[in-house]
């Protein structure tokens, strides 16, 4: 799987914030053999802005979520991409089992 980090508006890399982003996107592997890339963008705007997209099959996932903290943001967008991924995960599985059915 390809990750990318990036920082957007912010003087300096932070390379803790940047180690916990790698571990997040290939913790993401668990849930799906899938996932071709994955990006994290970090934005400092009025509020701590994270932004996650993972690629896998054909299908763009993307989570978005701000707050006082990169970390808390961080967080809070990798739950929203794991519960997207077992949404995707769930709805291929029963579209296959109807197939089947058929």
């Amino acid at each position: 799987m390809k990750t990318q980090v990036t920082f957007r508006h912010l003087k300096s890399q932070h390379p803790k914030l940047q180690e916990e982003a790698v571990q997040i996107l290939e913790g993401f592997s668990k849930f799906s053999e899938e996932i071709t890339s994955a990006n994290v963008e970090f934005l400092n705007e009025t509020n701590k802005t994270v932004v996650i997209s993972v690629h896998l099959n054909g299908n763009t996932l993307i989570a978005k979520e701000a707050s006082d903290d990169f970390g808390k943001s961080l967080r809070d967008a990798s739950d929203k991409i794991v519960r997207q991924i077992q949404k995707l995960k769930t709805k291929n599985l029963s579209t296959r089992t109807k197939n089947i059915e058929d």
